[in-house]
């Protein structure tokens, strides 16, 4: 198994890059979108702007009838339209700074059934989970940022659970060193985030997963996954402390499973919205007016993989041919000379603002400036590049905005680190968009979408349930290309904080 990169918020990856027409798609089982769980989970985040309405109250019962009526719209197209594939209820993702800036979903797993709140990562294979405990994260942590209790799973209870023997085929996928073919099947995967792994062995359990029909009905998918006994580094230090999903090519990721055994179409989704909050679904083939780009296939490696034939920023455009990898398991974006410094240099010369070293040696992003006493608005020069078929890829949010102590906006960072090789496309550049990942048409779909509204495809909206004037942050800069939202950036607080005290 290949090595395969995940968080670079914290690092950057050095690692080389049947149709079934009848199946329904699936999606992760979480929660109600306005659940108290949800609840809980936003008001454990503080976060400014999102409105949950009180259990039990009239804008309770209003927000869910919202709902119903876009979900029975969308399910009255899907009947003309079987391509026109939405979110409902239970797909709801979150991207949280206090674990690494990537995306979680709660998952269930087992017989009875165990929630964790595993991390999504198109840049790795395998599933796991923190199993039969021997150097796992803690249960809780302060550090967390969230209000609830993590959990661990163990074969022995749960009555679905089977342990995967060095025999089975399934033993092969994960280059296993087996001591015998009826031994356990174990796993060891390293990261590239320093001393950063995990290792176990494979087991095979049920994950529930909802169906997207009219009727709809609860599955029990039989799936493989890593009972993860031991982990080190990053996931010891608040990235993935519940678990691992693996979404890559790889035979091994959660998506191959469920295509493999007929739970679902060979495609999936992920929206990503600019306050963190976005949906997964599995078997979501897109739409008809998605922008699409082929999959380039690599032997070597598992990964999502695009051709890009040139870009522009504001009025400068460049002819450049270049790959890149597509990877929710990465923050910002990452581009290896001579596109960087194309890139960087043309913004650097568009901008009216001054830069920034103090912002720029905090924020580790070359590319920082100060907005003057007062300012509120600034021109950001666009940036878009050109597929592979001639689809443009139009960035919506590039920038990194910092805030003060007191919550004011002080300056901005272009969000772009430099790779010494690879190029990588990461999640700050997917902001706004619903991303396909049709591995049986070996394409990328991608779409200005609305995540909170699964009926709404088109120009990003804002999304139901937000609400800018409970927030100081929201529109603070107004730019003249990407929209730019201090809520849709990652926040620098403690970094300023820092560079004041």
């Amino acid at each position: 198994m290949a090595s395969l990169s995940l968080f670079t918020s914290l690092l950057l990856s050095l690692a080389f890059l049947s149709s079934f027409s009848s199946a329904s798609p699936f999606s992760l089982e979480i929660h109600n979108r306005f659940s108290d769980r949800a609840r809980h989970w936003a008001e454990s985040r503080n976060h400014p702007g999102v409105w949950w309405p009180q259990h039990g109250t009239a804008e309770y019962y209003a927000a869910l009838a919202h709902h119903d009526r876009a979900l029975h719209q969308r399910r009255s197209l899907a009947t003309t339209s079987p391509q026109e594939l939405a979110f409902s209820d239970g797909n709801a993702t979150y991207r949280l700074s206090s674990l690494g800036y990537l995306y979680y979903a709660f998952v269930e797993l087992g017989t009875p059934n165990v929630t964790f709140f595993v991390a999504l990562d198109t840049g790795s294979d395998l599933f796991w989970v923190p199993c039969d405990c021997k150097q796992c994260a803690a249960l809780s942590s302060p550090s967390y940022g969230v209000n609830f209790a993590l959990n661990t799973y163990s074969p022995s209870n749960s009555n679905t659970s089977e342990t995967i023997s060095c025999g089975s085929s399934s033993c092969q996928e994960v280059q296993s060193t087996c001591s015998g073919s009826n031994a356990n099947c174990t796993y060891s995967i390293s990261y590239v985030s320093d001393n950063t792994s995990s290792s176990g062995y494979l087991v095979e359990d049920v994950l529930y997963l909802t169906t997207e029909a009219i009727q709809s009905q609860t599955t029990q998918a039989s799936i493989l996954f890593g009972c993860g006994q031991t982990q080190t580094g990053t996931f010891l230090d608040g990235g993935a402390p519940d678990g691992l999903m693996g979404l890559s090519m790889s035979n091994l990721s959660v998506p191959s499973i469920l295509a493999n055994k007929g739970y679902t179409l060979n495609s999936f989704s992920m929206c990503f919205s600019e306050d963190g909050v976005g949906r997964i679904n599995f078997g979501d083939v897109g739409s008809s007016d998605q922008s699409e780009t082929p999959l380039l296939v690599d032997t070597q490696a598992d990964l999502y993989n695009i051709s890009l034939t040139g870009f522009s920023v504001g009025n400068s455009s460049y002819t450049s041919s270049f790959s890149a990898i597509v990877d929710s398991g990465t923050s910002f974006t990452y581009l290896a000379d001579p596109m960087y410094t194309d890139i960087v240099t043309s913004f650097n010369s568009q901008v009216e603002e001054s830069q920034a070293s103090a912002l720029s040696a905090a924020a580790s992003f070359e590319y920082c400036y100060y907005l003057s006493s007062g300012q509120t608005s600034a021109k950001i020069p666009d940036i878009a590049f050109t597929t592979q078929g001639g689809s443009s890829f139009r960035v919506n949010d590039a920038l990194l905005t910092v805030v003060s102590s007191t919550g004011n906006t002080i300056g901005y960072c272009l969000a772009i680190g430099k790779s010494s090789s690879l190029n990588i496309i990461g999640q700050n550049f997917l902001t706004g968009l619903r991303v396909v990942f049709d591995r049986e048409r070996l394409v990328l779909g991608w779409q200005n979408f609305n995540c909170y509204d699964s009926s709404a495809p088109g120009p990003a909206l804002a999304p139901y349930g937000y609400n800018p004037k409970k927030t100081n942050q929201v529109s603070v800069l107004e730019n003249s290309s990407p929209h730019l939202s201090a809520m849709s950036s990652l926040v620098l607080l403690f970094l300023v904080t820092m560079l004041f005290i």
